[in-house]
């Protein structure tokens, strides 16, 4: 894949003026623990993509904006002795087809899914989908899949090291259903509680409306009744059970209009309580 990359360490923007002096080749790994700011040699995964770089650009604020293409996946022999940056000595990692039937099987199955994936997280370039369908070789599609989905570090990590062309297929797949599950989830939630909102904000401007509707009725009349039967409530020491009885009937005459008979019912049901 072509990814954009911002460097802002001293080491790694030294080691990318280097290449740009030579082959514009570069060594891309990630740290184990993102939270060191200065990882030595043992806080490095071992697994790592040579890349080309194919833009430079120094930002105003000291960081480098880098575009570069992944080509190919190698391992970490060992580190060389330099204070500069990083440097080592690298071996090109082959990749195995795997078995050739679910290789066959799981190609279409994962371009599938990624589709709807797409369609869930909302956040997938058009081009992505369009490279995702055209991708004839197995691998390719296996690396631009998992290039999309928003999992840990670990787990992309975990991608790289599946040389196994047949599993690491099966593996993008079950992450991308694992992922899609929790999304739906998340939809679901986020919609029932989009709902609750939009039923409580209509019932406040259905109570609001009710209670302009009964102060031109009533001309103020009701409203200052109410206020004197929930004063008394306030007052008078009820059990437990009153109470909550009183309230619950108090609460039901605010939302009446004053000229129903039902609402005189309540009043002297509160009467008859207080």
């Amino acid at each position: 894949m072509i990814v954009p990359l911002f460097v802002g360490r001293e080491k790694s923007v030294r080691a990318l003026e280097e290449v740009m002096q030579d082959d514009k080749q570069i060594l891309l790994s990630s740290q184990i623990d993102p939270a060191v700011d200065d990882p030595d040699s043992d806080g490095i995964y071992r697994t790592g993509v040579l890349a080309n770089v194919l833009q430079l650009l120094k930002l105003p604020d000291g960081t480098v904006k880098v575009l570069v293409e992944g080509r190919r996946r190698v391992i970490i022999e060992d580190f060389l002795p330099n204070d500069s940056y990083f440097e080592a000595r690298v071996g090109a990692l082959e990749e195995t087809p795997g078995d050739a039937a679910s290789v066959r099987a799981m190609i279409g199955a994962v371009a599938e899914e990624f589709e709807k994936y797409a369609k869930v997280k909302k956040n997938i370039p058009e081009d992505a989908l369009t490279s995702v369908a055209e991708a004839g070789d197995p691998a390719k599609l296996a690396d631009l899949v998992s290039g999309h989905l928003g999992i840990s570090v670990g787990q992309k990590q975990e991608l790289l090291e599946t040389l196994d062309v047949a599993e690491r297929l099966e593996k993008v797949y079950g992450l991308m259903q694992g992922e899609m599950s929790v999304l739906q989830v998340e939809k679901k939630i986020k919609s029932r509680v989009k709902n609750q909102m939009e039923r409580t904000q209509r019932e406040y401007y259905l109570n609001e409306q009710m209670k302009a509707i009964q102060r031109e009725l009533g001309d103020g009349d009701e409203g200052g009744e109410v206020a004197e039967l929930e004063e008394r409530i306030n007052a008078t020491k009820l059990s437990k059970e009153a109470r909550e009885k009183a309230d619950a009937e108090l609460k039901k005459l605010k939302n009446m209009s004053p000229m129903s008979a039902e609402a005189t019912v309540v009043r002297n049901y509160l009467d008859w309580i207080l």
